[in-house]
């Protein structure tokens, strides 16, 4: 442990730690007796939650919100810094040591097995334990490890440095209290305290379904779409129904002593855009970075041999009720599988991943599965005859049947297109999903990029000041609200300041004139999937790439953002050329996209060009591989010799997906540090007055005085006037024009505008 903590300087990551998630799950429209329940939900006294009490009134009214902890990040919560060896250590450096330490292990899937060094040993002194009762874990990939018997934890340098302590003593075991460092301060203490005491409260107020009267039973799961599944399979979950917010409440029962730890709620909400809608929430307590539940986990056997993967509670319902068989589901559905989790998963000899119905799922599943362990893995492959589980069931759908014709995660060889005919038909069949996730600040990319898709190579270059960095981090910024989780490697500025642009972004507004507002906007930042890479200046590309298959493997990363390509080719051999030098990072950078299923975007200074010459495909600085490696090329186009709006410019050259290229207008606005994209307006012909075409001839004979001023100005607002009042869109441009040429908007109105947060699957 003492020597982490002398690498903790060293290279790592920056997470922006997620608070309390919240999420849209899915939408569909309801009876006029399910949004009759919404609308006019019952106020009932909680005695069990004294400190939901003083919101009767918002309930009685239909603005009841969930409560959040509004705190700062405490360190007991999530490492904001994950640390990141020098020399990253490998399974058989691991299996090394432990043979040289005359440690017995078992090698798992993902882990290796080895008796607990914090528990006492059973048994006659000298005696080996068996296989069945190893309780250490140690991963693979990162060799941190997990005491399932007593919940320790710790990184490869920890466990090394216990070894070596009970060495030297000579102890049989070790407690495990030396792996607690720096004991918690009293607002930890606190902290941790309120939120148990939280996770208490909503569990006591809410009511089993069981106590709940038919009708209203009935309704309740009418809303929530589980009108199949049984009291007793709810009962035997621990389900229940939290009437106040009209929420599912999910426990998580964990530890050795099978204690409440946290729960989660499900909640309905009638849609703001649809009122004939019901919209589908999600909400941890504690939040969601420390919430690690598998779901269904404490009624696995220990003799349970296979396992349903889900990614959502309600589909665990189904296959134990449908299936018959032990289901779990991710504590964070289909966006992440922490490494945390794994040991819990390893008694499994085959692990079936059913995540959801559409494309997205599937793309998860393919990448859990190498978690997992490819020859373990069985996938469901998504398609009308197999939808998610819950929904399975709902259809009257055989879901042991479905789990049975799971198709294996690895296949020996591809020798025909029978074994690509299902991919291709998914394909087609899910045309806007496999175009990728579409941004929402960018319709003219979605126009022509169809979308951000995984496992693509993306190069953007502009001239030197033309925002570069501020666009791509405004790009990056719209997919992480939608759930893309997203890795920053800023070598050029520093993450202060790149936070500072991306918060401002997000926000809409200058948070320099309204520092009232930064609590509340920062929260809000926090939750969102994003991490930093602590790099600063020249880095050799060997590290850099480590970094990012450490932070694949730890964050389920799906979009890395380097900025920039030159200052990694400064730690290369300076002998070599420059040239070569740039087109081997490139080629790195290719085959990580390719191999991890990740979007990397890389961003290049282009050539020196004249300030009259517009870049080109070609302007990219070094050889012709940059361009022909990627899947895609943007370019930030700047007039420099003009300063009126619209002077920048981006052009998509190349577009590898289905080859459409073009290019559109961005307007810059200072005042939010954002590019927007201005509409145009459609020019109509306009019958044109006798008045106006007197004043026209006047003018063109030179003799304005002839027209009085007042009519002359009456005859030039009339037709602006007109068009704005017939036509929408040229309403649109001209208040468009009129906010970019302001130096700041109205904060009030920036400060009401709050982006809303997706998840990705």
């Amino acid at each position: 442990m003492w020597r982490s903590l002398v690498l903790r300087g060293t290279a790592c990551l920056l997470h922006v730690v997620p608070r309390g998630s919240q999420r849209l799950v899915q939408q569909r429209h309801q009876s006029s007796l399910c949004l009759r329940f919404l609308l006019h939900g019952h106020a009932h006294r909680l005695t069990a939650a004294p400190c939901l009490q003083h919101q009767r009134t918002d309930l009685l009214r239909g603005t009841y919100h969930l409560p959040h902890t509004v705190t700062r990040s405490l360190k007991s919560d999530a490492k904001s810094t994950v640390d990141f060896p020098l020399n990253p250590i490998t399974v058989a450096d691991i299996k090394q040591y432990l043979r040289s330490k005359e440690v017995p292990f078992h090698d798992g899937y993902s882990c290796l097995h080895a008796p607990s060094l914090f528990v006492e040993p059973s048994g006659e002194p000298g005696a080996v334990p068996t296989k069945d009762t190893y309780s250490l874990f140690i991963d693979k990939t990162t060799g941190q490890f997990l005491c399932k018997d007593t919940l320790a934890e710790g990184s490869w340098e920890d466990l090394q440095d216990c070894l070596e302590v009970m060495q030297k003593e000579g102890q049989a075991f070790l407690s495990s209290h030396v792996l607690l460092g720096y004991g918690e301060t009293p607002e930890e203490q606190e902290e941790r305290a309120r939120e148990l005491a939280e996770v208490h409260r909503f569990w006591s107020s809410s009511v089993p379904f069981s106590e709940l009267a038919d009708e209203e039973a009935q309704m309740v799961k009418s809303m929530f779409q589980i009108t199949k599944i049984t009291n007793a399979t709810l009962k035997k979950f621990g389900v229940r129904f939290f009437k106040p917010t009209r929420s599912l409440v999910f426990p998580w029962f964990g530890g050795p002593s099978s204690a409440l730890k946290g729960v989660k709620l499900l909640s309905a909400q009638t849609s703001a855009t649809d009122p004939g809608a019901v919209e589908y929430t999600e909400t941890t307590v504690p939040r969601s970075s420390s919430y690690h539940n598998l779901f269904g986990l404490p009624l696995v056997g220990r003799p349970d041999a296979e396992v349903v993967l889900t990614g959502s509670e309600l589909d665990v319902l189904a296959v134990s009720q449908g299936a018959g068989l032990p289901a779990v589901a991710l504590p964070r559905g289909n966006s992440r599988l922490p490494p945390s989790l794994l040991p819990y998963l390893e008694q499994f000899k085959r692990v079936t991943l059913w995540l959801g119905g559409d494309m997205r799922a599937w793309e998860a599943s393919r990448i859990f599965s190498r978690k997992l362990g490819l020859r373990r893995c069985s996938l469901v492959r998504p398609g009308e005859d197999q939808p998610r589980p819950a929904q399975a069931l709902a259809l009257g759908k055989n879901l042991a049947r479905v789990v049975k014709g799971a198709i294996p995660a690895v296949h020996k060889s591809i020798v025909s297109f029978r074994q690509l005919r299902d991919d291709v038909y998914g394909e087609l069949a899910n045309t806007e999903q496999v175009a990728g996730v579409k941004w929402s600040r960018f319709p003219e990319l979605n126009r022509i990029l169809k979308g951000h898709r995984k496992g693509e190579l993306t190069v953007f270059t502009g001239p030197t000041g033309s925002g570069k960095t501020t666009f791509i981090s405004e790009v990056a910024l719209d997919l992480c609200m939608q759930g893309v989780n997203t890795l920053w490697g800023s070598f050029e500025i520093n993450n202060v300041r790149l936070a500072k642009i991306m918060l401002t972004q997000f926000s809409m507004q200058r948070l320099e004139d309204n520092l009232e507002r930064y609590d509340y906007w920062a929260d809000q930042f926090e939750e969102l999937p994003l991490y930093f890479m602590t790099f600063h200046g020249q880095q050799n590309i060997k590290t850099v790439l480590d970094t990012m298959q450490h932070a694949i493997y730890l964050y389920d990363i799906n979009h890395v953002v380097i900025d920039n390509l030159q200052f990694m080719m400064g730690q290369e051999n300076l002998s070599v050329d420059k040239f070569a030098v740039q087109d081997h990072i490139v080629g790195a950078f290719r085959k990580f996209a390719t191999n991890s299923c990740c979007h990397v975007t890389l961003i290049i200074h282009p050539r020196k060009e004249e300030d009259d010459r517009e870049l080109q495909t070609a302007s990219i600085f070094g050889s012709a591989k940059a361009s022909q490696e990627a899947d895609n090329v943007l370019i930030l186009q700047e007039k420099k010799l003009v300063t009126c709006p619209g002077r920048r410019s981006l052009q998509v050259s190349k577009n590898r997906f289905d080859g459409d290229v073009g290019i559109f207008p961005l307007d810059f606005l200072k005042a939010s540090l954002t590019f927007s994209t201005p509409v145009k307006a459609k020019h109509k012909l306009r019958k044109v007055s006798k008045e106006e075409e007197e004043a026209a001839a006047a003018a063109a004979a030179g003799r304005e005085e002839a027209v009085p001023p007042a009519k002359k100005a009456k005859a030039k607002a009339k037709p602006l006037k007109e068009n704005t009042a017939k036509d929408p869109i040229a309403a649109a441009t001209v208040a468009a024009a009129a906010a970019s040429q302001r130096v700041e908007p109205d904060q009030s109105q920036a400060a009401g505008r709050r982006p809303a947060l997706k998840r990705d699957g």
